[in-house]
């Protein structure tokens, strides 16, 4: 199930209407973007789960998209920022979350800095998980929120500030013929130490604590990962639910 539509109240009552006609059994996937610019989003699939939508496609500004989620798939989405991709091949590069390359990233992750969205349906009536990480860094404000739900927690995750803005010098990202800060990148990836990535003696969530950094991005985005171990706040469940993700939900 895909659509194309300019509204998202029309959007989401259209696959309202096709799941409760009973047109659609699956859990849907839905994608809008309020961003003032195109955003590519990626779709990896986790090992063993099936590629959706060639694994990435174009979200022009106020476009929406949704895709169905077959029983029991899990993966990850992002936003790619500042594509260009040659119109008969798809080949290119993205200024964040590039995928090897490629319109379609076909299995494949986004290059750090990115904000994701993580998901795990469950089979029957067993819980979904999902949350929005910047364990990976942040590009783009994104939120993650279930639209057809029966039980669980059930809420929005997500990161609606702009990190951007106060990314700390040493993991800014900067692009464009301005300059400007494009991606704010995790401790982790900055810096390399265990402490920050929560690996060798800091390996464990009693080992691996809140730094400077990832209080700064709890504090500027409580709804999402600030770190590897960052579950009691970050982690939602629901039952039955379709998602949506909103990229630049502050706008």
């Amino acid at each position: 199930m895909e659509f194309r539509l300019t509204s998202l109240s029309c959007f989401l009552l259209s696959v309202l209407v096709l799941v409760n006609a009973g047109l659609s059994s699956a859990a849907s996937l839905a994608f809008y973007n309020k961003c003032r610019e195109t955003v590519w989003p990626g779709i990896q699939p986790s090992a063993g789960k099936p590629v959706l939508a060639r694994g990435g496609f174009q979200l022009l500004p106020n476009q929406a998209y949704s895709v169905s989620l077959p029983d029991g798939w899990s993966g990850r989405v992002w936003g790619r920022q500042g594509c260009d991709f040659h119109p008969a091949n798809g080949r290119g590069r993205c200024a964040t979350g590039d995928c090897g390359g490629s319109l379609f990233c076909n299995g494949l992750g986004g290059a750090p800095p990115a904000t994701l969205a993580e998901i795990t349906l469950g089979d029957g009536r067993a819980q979904d998980f999902y949350d929005v990480s910047l364990v990976d860094g942040y590009n783009l404000g994104m939120s993650m929120t279930p639209f057809r739900g029966s039980s669980g927690r059930c809420g929005r995750a997500g990161c609606v500030s702009d990190l951007n803005e106060v990314c700390p010098a040493g993991l800014a990202v900067r692009g464009g013929s301005d300059n400007r800060v494009v991606a704010c990148k995790s401790a982790c990836s900055a810096f390399g130490s265990p402490r920050y990535c929560c690996t060798g003696s800091f390996g464990g969530p009693q080992q691996c604590k809140p730094t400077a950094y990832s209080r700064l991005f709890k504090a500027a985005c409580p709804r999402a990962y600030s770190y590897a171990y960052d579950d009691p706040t970050s982690i939602l469940t629901c039952t039955g639910a379709s998602y949506l993700i909103t990229f630049c939900p502050q706008r």
